[in-house]
């Protein structure tokens, strides 16, 4: 299932690579009051100079996720594209996209800024999108009471959004590939009948395989980070500028500066705010542990106490329990007419 991906435990270099720069770069793909209010929501660049000049190019498309697995912080899909020509030659020979775990903080953000700004070879050829889904929305999803909405049905859903809008507004999209780490060929099939004019792979370890997913993972990790980022600092000023020495770190549950922050922010009411999954089994469990500072007793669901509908009807004894009589003022009475 996909809600356990909070258990995987993380190496140590692993989790340092997850840990958010300090000096992240804020890209367009970063909307603050969304994220601070807990709104999932979509960006898309504008569509690049060296294909808008000619809709007729054909493009290679890749799609790859960030922070999957935290506890803390939304999970980002990414959607990167550009002419077919430049695939290899402009991403992996001139500047150097690889998954993004194997790149570092500093490198992964020095590539956002390049595909961000004008007059670049990245900007003018490569156009970009990212959907944002926040802690609030993913676990409202998992906890619903009418059919479990999984991590595995949100993830297919944000990558459809993001593919058909890029082909609502004209790119000549040819190839397609995505990095998954579920079934490649289900996720596959069901890819190509809703996309039946693009050549698609669905492959495990994508990222590393085709220059287009690994320049996505960067987008979507960056804008993960920078998001991470915006929901700590808010968090920070909230609690009066009492800024832990080592933060909340990476947001992975196996991360200690994780545990330690969530245990010692804990609402005795409220949890957390939207910067948390509580379906997540660690924030359900430090929730329900005994040494949660406040417990919630809720009844069972089939329990009515012996109650009737016409209970909620029936007059007590009296002038003043006669409540559908006296309903809208003093009561009717013959002296009236």
């Amino acid at each position: 299932m996909a809600d356990t991906m909070e258990d995987v435990i993380m190496e140590s270099q692993d989790i340092e690579q997850e840990t958010p720069p300090e000096d992240i770069f804020m890209a367009p793909s970063i909307n603050k009051s969304h994220i601070l209010s807990g709104k999932s929501y979509a960006h898309y660049s504008p569509i690049p100079k060296d294909i808008s000049d000619d809709m007729a190019t054909e493009c290679v498309l890749g799609v790859d996720e960030a922070g999957r697995g935290p506890v803390l912080g939304p999970m980002v899909y990414a959607l990167f594209y550009l002419p077919l020509p430049l695939h290899h030659s402009l991403l992996a020979e001139t500047h150097h996209f690889d998954d993004s775990k194997v790149l570092t903080p500093v490198v992964r953000s020095t590539l956002m800024e390049k595909l961000c700004t004008a007059d670049t070879d990245l900007y003018r050829s490569c156009g970009w999108a990212t959907k944002t889904m926040s802690a609030r929305d993913i676990s409202s999803g998992m906890l619903r009471p009418a059919g479990m909405y999984n991590l595995n049905a949100q993830a297919m859903d944000a990558t459809i959004e993001l593919i058909k809008e890029v082909f609502a507004r004209g790119v000549n999209v040819k190839e397609i590939y995505i990095d998954t780490i579920g079934n490649p060929m289900t996720y596959q099939n069901k890819l190509e009948r809703i996309f039946p004019t693009a050549q698609i792979t669905v492959a495990k370890k994508a990222d590393s395989l085709y220059p287009c997913v690994s320049a996505a993972s960067v987008c979507a990790k960056v804008t993960r980070d920078a998001a991470l980022d915006v929901c700590y600092e808010a968090v920070i000023k909230d609690a009066n500028g009492d800024k832990a020495t080592e933060g909340w770190g990476s947001g992975y549950p196996s991360d200690a500066r994780c545990s330690n922050w969530l245990k010692q922010n804990m609402d005795p009411v409220f949890g957390w705010g939207t910067e948390c999954r509580f379906s997540w089994s660690t924030a359900k469990d430090l929730l329900e542990s005994k040494d949660a500072p406040l417990k919630a007793d809720w009844p069972v669901e089939d329990e009515d106490y012996g109650m009737k509908m016409t209970d909620y009807f029936t007059a007590g004894q009296g002038e003043e329990g006669d409540e559908l009589v006296n309903w809208y003022g003093r009561k009717v009475s013959e002296e009236v007419f």
